[in-house]
């Protein structure tokens, strides 16, 4: 008599295992398509802006000052004119925002 409930539960514990593990995959795919996919989509699109960074640009730092640059160096560093004489050397990874975009020269 005390055997019988026992069995009745046991029956059918492979397709509730799987139905346990729905909601997590949905949350999982809801925070992928909400979430990591637009950051990694932003990520990019500030590496373009980046690696696109010429002389002559006006752009905004991290630190929120404003500049021209003035001399792109390969190591990842630019030299961005704060006012006339006064030159700094910015992080390519910081500059945030490009303000003004140079047209390169005609050829």
């Amino acid at each position: 008599m005390f055997v019988t409930p026992a069995y009745a539960q046991a029956a059918g514990g492979a397709a509730s295992a799987f139905t346990s593990f729905v909601p997590l995959i949905l949350i999982f795919a809801i925070m992928y398509f909400l979430l990591i996919r637009p950051q990694q989509k932003k990520v990019k699109q500030h590496q373009k802006m980046v690696e696109a960074l010429r002389r002559g640009d006006q752009v905004v730092t991290a630190g929120g000052l404003i500049g021209k640059v003035s001399k792109v160096k390969d190591d990842g560093e630019i030299e961005v004119e704060l006012s006339e004489g006064v030159k700094v050397r910015v992080v390519r990874a910081t500059i945030s925002q490009v303000l003004n975009k140079t047209e390169p020269a005609a050829s």
